[in-house]
């Protein structure tokens, strides 16, 4: 089972990226799905997540720090989930992880430490004119 995350590249600010991850080897619908960044001698953060999807009713978690800019969305039928990020800014630039975790409840789904069971390797985003 893997991770893959793909969409990253060179940006121009004020511009809309969308981020993708895609599953394989287990369902997205059955795991909390989070989207962390990381910049250069930065901590790794996470900025959005989305529970599971086992009770029908999966809630979207964002980090303070980008709530307004972002959209986690879940598509089942790909096992994929995205990440939309608007208005991109200079300090955006990061390499964007998606990682998984079949246990991880409500917000801690936003913390690395509640992330234990797959990781990706990243997609890196440059904001720059």
């Amino acid at each position: 089972a893997q991770i893959v995350e793909s969409g990253g590249g060179l940006v121009q600010p004020g511009e809309t990226l969308r981020l993708s991850c895609v599953a394989s080897g287990f369902s997205v619908d059955d795991y909390a799905v989070g989207w962390f960044r990381q910049a250069p001698l930065q901590q790794r953060e996470g900025i959005a997540c989305m529970s599971s999807n086992d009770t029908g009713r999966a809630k979207s978690y964002y980090a303070d720090s980008v709530k307004g800019r972002l959209t986690i969305s879940r598509d089942t039928a790909k096992n994929t989930v995205y990440l939309e990020m608007r208005n991109v800014e200079p300090e955006d630039t990061a390499n964007y992880i998606c990682a998984a975790d079949l246990d991880a409840e409500g917000r801690t789904c936003l913390h690395t430490w509640a992330i234990n069971d797959y990781w990706g390797q990243g997609t890196r985003v440059t904001v720059s004119p």
